[in-house]
């Protein structure tokens, strides 16, 4: 199986087979990662289909010394933030997010299932009102599993630094979440 370096610089060289199995390896992380950013999947699917013909188009200024991931990400969290600044001003303010990744139906008590399902609602309008930046690490940390090493790589930040961002973020969405709660 071929590295993602390798991957890339094939792309380099104008290789679309590599290219496909770079985004068929990828599809499912862009997605995930674009929608907990902008909160909607239509637009979640756009900006990575985006974010893949970023990828091509810009190969040749690809660093091969350093991961792709980050670099893929920083495409993707760019796209993102475009999108949102431009759509500020949108009567839509849902949060979509993977219901199957945080809500478990139990169907054997469905008062339970419906509390949480109202807590989901209460996460989504409370992760919308939240910054770019901490809706950010709050995604790749909780929603995304990823490791206080791993969004430090991908965000090009200190270890530390992720961790105060993080407990600031989780306080900020505690207290959003009481408010709205209450």
């Amino acid at each position: 199986m071929e590295t993602d370096k390798s991957l890339v610089m094939n792309i380099k060289t104008g290789d679309k087979k590599a290219f496909g199995i770079l985004v068929e390896k990828y599809k499912k992380v862009a997605f995930r990662l674009a929608l907990g950013l902008v909160g909607n999947k239509d637009d979640a699917y756009d900006i990575s289909q985006e974010a893949f013909l970023r990828v091509y188009r810009s190969a040749h200024t690809y660093d091969t010394k350093q991961p792709f991931l980050p670099w893929f990400y920083t495409i993707i969290s760019n796209l993102c933030h475009t999108w949102l600044k431009k759509r500020q001003h949108r009567l839509n303010n849902t949060l979509d997010v993977d219901d199957s990744s945080f809500l478990l139906i139990d169907y054997g008590n469905p008062e339970k299932t419906m509390v949480k399902e109202e807590t989901m609602e209460l996460l989504r309008k409370a992760l919308m009102e939240l910054s770019f930046e901490d809706r950010e690490i709050i995604s790749l940390q909780h929603f995304r599993g990823m490791s206080y090493d791993e969004i430090a790589d991908i965000l090009k930040i200190p270890r530390g630094t992720v961790m105060s961002r993080l407990y600031y973020a989780r306080k900020k969405l505690a207290k959003l979440m009481k408010e709205q709660y209450a």
